[in-house]
């Protein structure tokens, strides 16, 4: 039976609008699902947190009550003395179908030739406190795909494939990083196979077209596709795919069903109910980065007991350590918990573990 609240919420999957704010095609707009239709397009959340973080609920100036009365036969008059008439503005539309990057392309990231140029790879194996042990570090390129841009003006920068859980290769993020591990770019191997048809005018390919035409593209967790190979695991669920090597590397691989797996979602507006209902049923412990006032913090917590109520058997799991002990400086920088296993002695955290 749909209920009130039920009935008006914001459209689900990946489609967005322009925000009436920012002017970004960031807005996820409310919607009549009884009627099949959007709300006025001033009603929605813009997911620019950082940046606009305009949101405005039909629930609070009384939007939905005018609805309502006039579907008893109540008229209602706002402020302005005018009637006010709910008018259809757009079907919703059901999601389309998820154009997948093409296999071709992506195996050319994984070339060994190009891996002695890897500058990511190269600093764990000689530039921090504790240097990776080169089998690990092997293992885990295999294990999350990752690979290496060879050439151009991204040579050297490493290459975050996101495969979902059946295996398709959803979108590849490329980071270049300096001699700290810091991003000092960031890019997608998408944009830069479509400069380089446009740079060459060669025609670009029809899988190409497609793709940049939806609208989302890394649209599952990184590392989902372990999820497949460990059924019964816990998951460790961070931001960003950096942080989650880091925590393979340093808690090491799932050598039973208590192993953890680490996953990220991408980015801090990425813990969404599309991407994370792939964990139905699994424990799943939550590291978000830090925050100037913890709002990173707050955002997931209170998603994730939402998220609980709609997938059976799941549990999200914070802890408050870093919130409770990090200085302000580290929160300001939005550090994450890679900034501090990069510090620890990886063979002690394995026997701890």
């Amino acid at each position: 039976m749909i209920t009130t609240e039920t009935r008006f919420k914001l459209e689900k999957g990946s489609k967005k609008h322009q925000c009436p704010a920012c002017g970004k095609n960031r807005f996820v707009r409310f919607v009549d699902l009884k009627n099949r239709v959007y709300l006025p397009n001033r009603y929605g959340r813009c997911d620019r947190e950082d940046n606009c973080q305009y949101f405005l609920d039909p629930f609070q100036d009384g939007f939905v009550k005018s609805i309502l009365d006039q579907e008893r036969g109540i008229p209602y008059l706002n402020t302005q003395r005018k009637t006010f008439s709910h008018q259809p503005v757009k079907k919703v539309e059901p999601p389309k179908r998820a154009v997948y990057f093409d296999q071709s392309e992506y195996q050319k990231t994984l070339n060994e030739n190009y891996l002695d140029s890897n500058v990511f790879i190269h600093n764990l194996e000689t530039r921090v406190p504790y240097p990776l042990d080169d089998d690990d570090l092997a293992n885990v390129i295999v294990m999350y795909g990752i690979g290496t841009i060879g050439k151009g003006y991204m040579s050297g920068a490493t290459t975050f494939p996101f495969i979902d859980i059946d295996g398709k290769v959803r979108a590849v993020q490329i980071k270049q990083f300096d001699e700290r591990n810091h991003t000092i770019k960031t890019n997608w191997l998408h944009s830069l196979i479509e400069f380089r048809h446009k740079q060459s005018k060669q025609s670009m390919p029809e899988w190409l077209k497609a793709y940049l035409a939806q609208e989302s593209k890394a649209s599952c967790l990184f590392g989902e596709h372990l999820l497949s190979k460990y059924p019964n695991n816990p998951v460790a669920l961070v931001e960003a795919p950096k942080t989650a090597i880091y925590g393979t590397l340093y808690f090491g691989d799932p050598v039973n069903d208590e192993s953890m797996i680490w996953l990220a979602v991408f980015n801090k507006s990425s813990f969404s109910f599309e991407k994370l209902k792939v964990l139905k049923g699994r424990k799943v412990f939550v590291f978000p980065d830090l925050s100037k006032d913890g709002n990173t913090f707050r955002e997931w917590q209170s998603k994730a007991k939402d998220y609980e109520k709609r997938l059976p058997g799941t549990r999200f799991i914070f802890s408050d350590f870093l919130e409770r002990m990090a200085p302000q400086a580290d929160k300001e920088a939005g550090k994450d918990i890679a900034d501090y296993l990069i510090q620890l002695d990886w063979r002690e955290l394995k026997i701890n573990v």
